[in-house]
């Protein structure tokens, strides 16, 4: 394990094998009949605790985020708060998997359905929120009474490992909750997905791995869920307060230093405003502290590794090549670490080629636009559709606008959406099913019809 800002070498973790894979199942399968007959309550029990222990251990947690992460501390911090949440929300859940009984309208029967656990489920985690993306998924799985087995992303394993320790200690029996660190990320999963003991697998990452991993799952017919990626637009039109569309932006762009699929990507800001705006958002970006995550006084850290920070300088410098202006940051600095500068871009075309793809970084490109119509066509000109931001004081144009944009989800005059209580994901290339809410209680379990006389 390295440390971003520093590349220097933290920590060892075993590095998982298709045997040790097959080992996970195994675990899974055998506690799976007794977790799935405990008590939804218990079960409810061992969530709350694990929220509890997540808690009082905030501290520590969010230092062991920022450690391999590289996110500021301030960040890492609200992570663990987030991710905790997941578990009390599905600590309640647990007990709301409820059934249907009614009469069949011919009358010949009732209709009785049942929710049973789907079994034996592979979570696959990303890094850049370590936390909350494995207790976003494995709340609803327990919740739901099936058993998993996690595969956390190769560049933090170390949180999910402190996770499937806060839940043993919480009282989550042995081979419920399975962790499998791996840098052969493909062949373990891979060997997982072939095992017809397993029924689900939920994956949060890129869209060209879902791609891969819906391919497979399709092979056993196993139940999915993908969260994918993202290429968010911010919409500011020009009666939006403007101050307010700064503090979202802010929020949006640089949540988690821009590594987030919920990540400002691409803002169109109407003309006659767009100039105060940029340089108003350029000031603020400039006034980031950056520096190593675990600095108290850091708000920006380095990114995840080289090849991120390496493909964010790609983007912006291509970006510049073509014509467009850095009004803050645009270059890399010098040093060991991997740190890139809050940085704004404007003069930057409608069809420019860093619109199309995620960058991953604190980096934001202003388009301009003249019209609703317009601003509704470039934000829904990207095969991607996870989340949108819309600032206006016009509650019928922001409203009419929320609908018309080809998204799961909209912040509307909000830079943050995502919340344990609502349904989280995306249309289009981003992804199926949703997490958090109820519905993410659901994704786990599968409703049995049982046609009765009485």
């Amino acid at each position: 394990m390295l440390d971003p800002a520093t590349g220097d070498v933290i920590a060892t973790v075993a590095d998982g094998s298709e045997a040790d894979a097959v080992a996970a199942v195994d675990a899974a399968a055998e506690a799976a009949a007794a977790w799935a007959a405990t008590p939804p309550r218990v079960r409810g029990e061992h969530l709350r605790r694990a929220f509890e222990l997540m808690s009082a251990r905030a501290d520590e947690l969010a230092r062991l985020i920022s450690l391999e992460n590289g996110k500021a501390l301030v960040d890492a911090k609200g992570e663990v708060t987030y991710a905790a949440e997941f578990f009390r929300w599905f600590a309640e859940e647990a007990v709301r998997g409820e059934g249907i009984v009614n009469t069949a309208p011919s009358g010949a029967n009732r209709i009785l359905v049942v929710r049973q656990p789907v079994g034996v489920c592979v979570l696959v985690t990303p890094w850049n929120f370590p936390a909350a993306m494995a207790t976003r998924k494995i709340g609803p799985a327990l919740a739901a009474g099936c058993t998993v087995v996690l595969k956390p992303a190769s560049d933090t394993p170390l949180t999910a490992l402190a996770m499937a320790a806060i839940l043993a200690e919480a009282g989550v029996p042995a081979g419920v909750v399975n962790v499998l660190p791996s840098r052969s990320s493909g062949k373990v999963v891979s060997k997982m997905l072939a095992d017809p003991r397993v029924r689900k697998v939920s994956f949060t990452g890129s869209t060209e791995v879902g791609r891969i991993l819906l391919a497979q799952a399709a092979e056993n017919v196993i139940n999915t869920s993908m969260e994918l990626g993202g290429n968010a637009p911010f919409l500011v039109f020009a009666d939006a307060d403007l101050d307010a569309a700064l503090d979202g932006a802010m929020i949006a762009k640089m949540r988690n230093g821009g590594e987030a699929c919920t990540a400002a990507n691409r803002f169109y800001v109407e003309a006659s405003v767009a100039d105060e705006f940029s340089r108003r958002l350029a000031e603020r970006m400039a006034g980031l502290r950056v520096g190593p995550g675990t600095d108290a006084n850091t708000q920006v850290g380095p990114l995840v590794n080289e090849d991120t920070v390496a493909k964010v300088d790609s983007l912006v410098r291509d970006a510049v090549t073509a014509g467009a202006t850095a009004v803050t940051g645009g270059t890399r600095p010098d040093g060991p670490g991997f740190y890139y500068p809050p940085t704004v871009l404007t003069g930057i075309a409608g069809d420019a080629p860093i619109l199309k793809e995620e960058i991953f970084g604190p980096v934001a490109p202003i388009v301009t636009f003249t019209s609703e119509d317009e601003a509704v066509r470039y934000a829904n000109d990207t095969e991607f559709g996870l989340v949108a931001y819309v600032f206006t004081q016009d509650l019928a144009r922001g409203l009419r606008v929320s609908e018309a944009i080809e998204a799961g989800m909209v912040g509307l005059n909000r830079g943050l959406v995502s919340d344990p209580a609502a349904p989280f994901g995306g249309v289009k290339q981003s992804g199926i099913g949703r997490e958090g809410g109820h519905e993410g209680l659901l994704e786990y379990l599968e409703s049995k019809y049982i046609a009765v006389n009485w």
